[in-house]
């Protein structure tokens, strides 16, 4: 693939600027040395995810336990948690079903993907091993993450349906839908802190990518080396090489 051209670009244009401008509209090509690796739109679905997640954490900590009541200040009282909470709920499972289908398609384990589902496999990812030539845009840490995500905040969904009409629900379903959303919760709150983790101390130059849109070549090249090739029109000739 051939450098993306970013045409008016004039002196007071630096390098990240022409990157940053035209990953507002595209992603996977090469701008004057930078590689776009998410388009605007990914990174707003991204952050209204994340942005409702943490409302919904805030909010739904006073409820949970008086130890966390200082927070409910933060919203004008214990009152107004018990209203936002829910709604804030909703948002966030409609961001997370909208980020489901965008990503859906990138996010399908293949080959190697599967090793991550094992225990050995989640730990290497976490202790950033395992990388290996053929890792494409998201290896099969990220992939699994994503899932897991999905499911958790079906998870979510479920338990706060019945407890935000708990009338509408029998005793049984009530009892377990309190179980099920502290677990789903618990279990969520660990995982984006691992991938909060991955996403910048683990991993220099990752946080850029979902702020500006782009990574630098060399991140790429080391993490994501297959992508690379493809983005910089190496992968087509190595296959050509292969076949000779």
């Amino acid at each position: 693939m051939s450098e993306a051209a970013f045409p008016g670009r004039n002196s007071r244009t630096g390098v990240g600027d022409a990157a940053v401008v035209r990953a507002r509209e595209v992603e996977d090509v090469l701008v004057d040395g930078e590689i776009v690796r998410h388009r605007l739109s990914s990174r707003v679905i991204h952050w209204t995810v994340a942005l409702f997640f943490f409302v919904c954490l805030f909010t739904g900590l006073p409820i949970w336990t008086p130890l966390f009541g200082w927070m409910a200040t933060l919203f004008g009282g214990l009152s107004v948690c018990r209203w936002l909470h829910p709604w804030s709920g909703a948002v966030f499972s409609v961001a997370s079903l909208v980020m489901f289908v965008h990503w859906f398609s990138e996010m399908k384990l293949r080959g190697k993907d599967s090793e991550f589902l094992t225990p050995g496999g989640l730990v290497r990812y976490f202790r950033y091993r395992g990388e290996d030539s053929e890792v494409g845009k998201y290896n099969g840490g990220q992939k699994v993450l994503f899932w897991a995500a999905a499911l958790g905040a079906l998870g979510l969904l479920a338990s706060g349906i019945v407890m935000w009409f708990p009338e509408r629900f029998g005793h049984e379903l009530r009892q377990l839908s309190y179980v099920a959303h502290d677990v789903a919760f618990i279990l969520f709150f660990a995982m984006i802190i691992g991938h909060i983790y991955l996403g910048t101390a683990a991993e220099p130059g990752t946080f850029r990518s979902m702020t500006g849109g782009t990574v630098t070549k060399e991140w790429a090249r080391l993490h994501h080396p297959r992508w690379y090739r493809e983005v910089v029109g190496e992968e087509g000739n190595r296959s050509s090489a292969r076949r000779r």
